[in-house]
């Protein structure tokens, strides 16, 4: 059984592509910082379906300092590491003039520099296997932009040069890194939006409907696939629409 990492893994999104690559037959280790009552409902789902597997594991990710040695604790404990799902971040708004630098600087480290070191040493550890999938969750805000989102933009958008980038790097091991951007889906990330901003979104939409979670849990289930294995270095949008 591949070993398959989710980062953000407890709640939300994160959870929701836990569980779909656990139906798909994945070992998943989900990371985030506390338990919770959704979490362990869905390892008690995956132990009773038999189909994968999900496990829990407490790590912060703002301690980038202790990513090597908690990796390597993984790969001792699981073996080899096969997959990795960048989807932890932080969705902070506020217009840029008057946003406070501890904000800022929140949203840059967490979503930027701690993926970027924590798929440093899970890499390594991929290079002991057959190849692997990496996939970064990004947003389509990324590529249009939206008002009170300009340094959560900025985060989401080093993810296309970095995903572009590693692809390269890592392509003659096997290893294939993509991008999925979402829409404005239901999560706690989108909370904030009112029903007015929510009609605009979905009347700008090509299929005047927002995605749902199992809409983009499904796009990374289909880029862990074979039938993706020749799919590297680009971004998936998943909005119903909204961009095109």
């Amino acid at each position: 059984m591949l070993n398959v990492l989710v980062t953000g893994g407890s709640r939300g999104l994160g959870l929701c592509i836990a569980e779909r690559l656990v139906s798909a037959g994945f070992c998943v280790i989900s990371i985030a910082r506390n338990r919770t009552e959704q979490l362990e409902a869905a390892i008690l789902k995956a132990e009773s379906d038999a189909l994968g597997e999900l496990h829990f594991r407490a790590f912060d990710l703002m301690d980038t300092e202790a990513m090597p040695a908690f990796v390597k604790s993984l790969t001792k404990e699981f073996g080899i590491l096969f997959g990795l799902v960048n989807n932890a971040g932080i969705g902070t708004s506020g217009v840029l003039a008057t946003m406070p630098d501890r904000e800022i600087q929140q949203l840059i480290r967490l979503n930027i520099l701690s993926p970027i070191i924590f798929t440093k040493y899970v890499v390594r550890s991929m290079m002991g296997g057959r190849g692997g999938r990496i996939v970064n969750i990004s947003s389509v805000v990324a590529a249009t932009g939206y008002n009170g989102l300009s340094v959560y933009s900025a985060t989401k958008a080093s993810f296309a040069g970095f995903t572009r980038s590693l692809a390269r790097e890592v392509g003659p091991l096997e290893i294939t890194v993509n991008t999925v951007a979402p829409g404005f889906i239901d999560t706690d990330m989108t909370h904030d939006l009112n029903d007015m901003q929510r009609n605009q979104i979905t009347r700008r939409s090509a299929l005047r409907r927002m995605p749902v979670a199992g809409d983009v849990s499904d796009a990374v289930n289909f880029l862990f696939s074979e039938g993706a294995r020749n799919i590297t270095g680009t971004t998936l949008t998943v909005d119903a629409g909204n961009t095109a």
